[in-house]
């Protein structure tokens, strides 16, 4: 007789394990498949381990800039290995964490691989050993894995993907990153940040493609002052590892092809979903270029499986996964859920400076139709920020002129991940300019600037 379940979660990383936290709330008798580490790639070989990485190359910066702030700090180094080190314990604390919310839920794990073998009915292999498990509702929370190029395999080596960039055997000397999303500006910015010559190569006329482009703008010239070299509209069409270094041939955006050793590659050209060997053909469920196909709730095109986070398409951040698990877990337990509006999720790159946005872009609105004001402040016009000295960067605001909606905001700076979320709640509350005008913020803080670049866009801006 198989394990029976409300519900079974296939995956427990930050949509999985907040589904299945969820349901227990709601009164579900639930359990969680996982083949690898409970929390998933984004607890465990993500966000949260890159965040910690970050934070030692941004200290190291510090330190080695602290006559700026009339401190000495003399032979400023570092070990690699200890900075490794720091960042799995982060990651393999929070993945106690997860653990210990499970059983506080009463929350099933089984350890293994999974697949659908009907509607309703999984198969969990670990070392050989099938459990049949039997629910209600199935979610699918399998998450993605890094894409590699077509004509070479990462080999952890010479070549590597995030993950092998987050436990470095050795300090890159001569890094060329590929790829110029969040992903790969993050890493291009630890790395040079402990001293490596950094190069990032980039399809796309600019970097940060998916950004406003005059925060694409700003982050070329603030990474490029940083000693990043970038190459955008450019292609990579070659790698050949060798023992001591990587070959190169990269043709630049005016068609001229040259060859270039690196001592390792880093390669951040995005996702590809982990939609293979779990079953969905068995069952039927639909997929458009490997991505499950979704309506706002997380329902399938079969009834009672489900599927949230990375595996249902983008955008690909492990907020958005957690909160689609919030929603379909919701919708299977009372029917009623309020759907996910993928216009109000923030993202957020945590390079030096700092990258955050909501919303449409200046060139996204007026693609739309939208008659505009935009409104734009810089960190020069903050006092906490001169005092901070973080006065790089500019938070905009982009308004429907007849309504006041706001339609977007795009922020680069010190900080700007965190500011993000008053735009964000902004947005979510169908908040105005006028409410945003009339609120007032406190003094000194960074997030003046929010105010400030309201006030811009109406033509009050105060401090500039």
């Amino acid at each position: 007789m198989p394990d029976t379940f409300d519900l079974v979660i296939l995956g427990s990383g930050p949509g999985g394990y907040v589904a299945a936290i969820r349901a227990a709330q709601l009164g579900l008798k639930t359990a969680i498949v996982e083949r690898d580490q409970l929390g998933g790639i984004c607890l465990n070989w993500g966000c949260i381990p890159t965040k910690a990485l970050l934070r030692t190359s941004e200290v190291h910066h510090y330190m080695t800039h602290a006559d700026a702030y009339g401190l000495k700090a003399e032979n400023v180094g570092f070990d690699l290995s200890k900075i490794v080190e720091r960042s799995r314990k982060v990651a393999g604390q929070l993945n106690s964490g997860v653990k210990g919310l499970m059983k506080k839920n009463k929350v099933t794990i089984y350890e293994g691989v999974g697949a659908l073998t009907a509607v309703g009915r999984l198969t969990v292999t670990n070392d050989g050993k099938k459990t049949e498990l039997e629910a209600k509702n199935i979610i699918i929370a399998t998450g993605a894995r890094a894409r590699e190029l077509p004509f070479i395999k990462a080999d952890g080596q010479r070549v590597w993907t995030y993950r092998h960039a987050m436990v470095p055997k050795e300090m890159p000397t001569k890094l060329l990153v590929i790829g110029s999303g969040a992903i790969g500006v993050e890493f291009a910015s630890f790395y040079n940040d402990l001293g490596a010559e950094v190069t990032i190569v980039e399809m796309l006329p600019r970097i940060l493609p998916v950004e406003d482009e005059e925060v694409s703008a700003f982050m070329e010239k603030a990474l490029t002052k940083q000693g990043i070299k970038i190459l955008t509209g450019a292609a990579v069409e070659k790698i050949e590892p060798g023992a001591g270094s990587v070959k190169a041939s990269i043709r630049d955006r005016d068609g001229k092809l040259s060859d270039a050793d690196y001592s390792h590659v880093i390669v951040a050209i995005g996702i590809a979903p982990n939609t293979e060997n779990i079953g969905l053909e068995t069952v039927g469920v639909e997929t458009e270029r490997g991505h499950i196909k979704t309506d706002g709730y997380g329902a399938t095109n079969i009834p009672c499986i489900w599927a949230i986070g990375d595996v249902a398409g983008a955008p690909w951040l492990a907020h958005k996964a957690s909160h689609e698990g919030v929603i379909a877990v919701e919708k299977i337990a009372s029917g009623s859920a309020h759907p996910m509006n993928k216009g109000n999720i923030p993202g957020c790159t945590y390079a030096r400076p700092q990258v955050a946005s909501v919303g449409l872009t200046e060139a996204k609105a007026k693609e739309a139709g939208y008659q505009l004001k935009v409104g734009k402040f810089p960190f020069i016009g903050n006092g906490k920020a001169i005092a901070l000295g973080e006065a790089d960067g500019f938070v905009k605001t982009v308004f429907d002129a007849r309504t006041g909606e706001l339609l977007g905001a795009h922020l680069v700076g010190a900080e700007v991940t965190e500011l993000i979320q008053g735009f964000v709640l902004a947005r979510q509350l169908e908040a105005t300019e006028a409410e945003l005008m009339e609120t007032v913020f406190a003094h000194p803080t960074l997030s003046e600037m929010l105010h400030e670049s309201v006030l811009g866009a109406y033509g009050r801006a105060l401090h500039i």
